[in-house]
């Protein structure tokens, strides 16, 4: 490649490394396996980079895509004996970061293909025909994706189905629902 190329790759992945980090997150939840989804998709993006007219489209598809293989992995479903050690549980004095979990087990309860519409469409802020592109389907559907991921999103938070509960985001129904 050459060194304008490289400079180029260089300043794009800058520009997009936080939005990356964050889809590959919603998309699959964990940190660690979002920065490996990161990782992987900008390696398969680098030999291609000369060739593609949109790479931040392709980057996004190959980070969503990554995202979901990671779940998929075998090991991924291995549980460390640290995964049972929990996370000492402070709240918060404004309620700002309770929302923000609440928000964000409500997002967790979506389906993974209508959330990735959401926060393709809503928090990254891609046009209807960029989403389609990502999740590879056409524009009705990236469309109907989105809506019934919203539908479901604001269902979930208006009948307070998703609350803190000690340490640990819980979706739960009412006893007397």
């Amino acid at each position: 490649m050459r060194a304008a190329d490289e400079q180029a790759f260089r300043e794009f992945v800058n520009a997009q490394m936080g939005a990356l980090r964050k889809l590959a997150y919603v998309t699959c939840g964990d940190w660690h396996m979002a920065e490996d989804a990161v990782a992987n998709a900008l390696v398969k993006l680098y030999p291609r980079w000369r060739k593609l007219d949109r790479p931040d489209l392709y980057v996004k598809t190959m980070v969503y895509r990554a995202a979901i293989d990671e779940q998929r992995r075998p090991w991924r479903r291995e549980r460390s004996s640290s995964d049972a050690m929990p996370d000492v549980a402070t709240g918060d004095q404004n309620g700002v970061t309770d929302e923000r979990l609440r928000i964000k087990a409500a997002l967790d309860a979506v389906p993974a293909r209508q959330r990735a519409a959401v926060i393709l469409r809503h928090y990254l802020g891609l046009s209807l025909e960029d989403t389609a592109a990502v999740l590879g389907c056409n524009v009705g559907t990236a469309k109907s994706q989105t809506s019934r991921g919203l539908a479901k999103l604001r269902e979930l938070l208006a009948t307070d189905r998703i609350r803190l509960t000690g340490d640990r985001m819980e979706e739960w129904e009412s006893a007397v629902a």
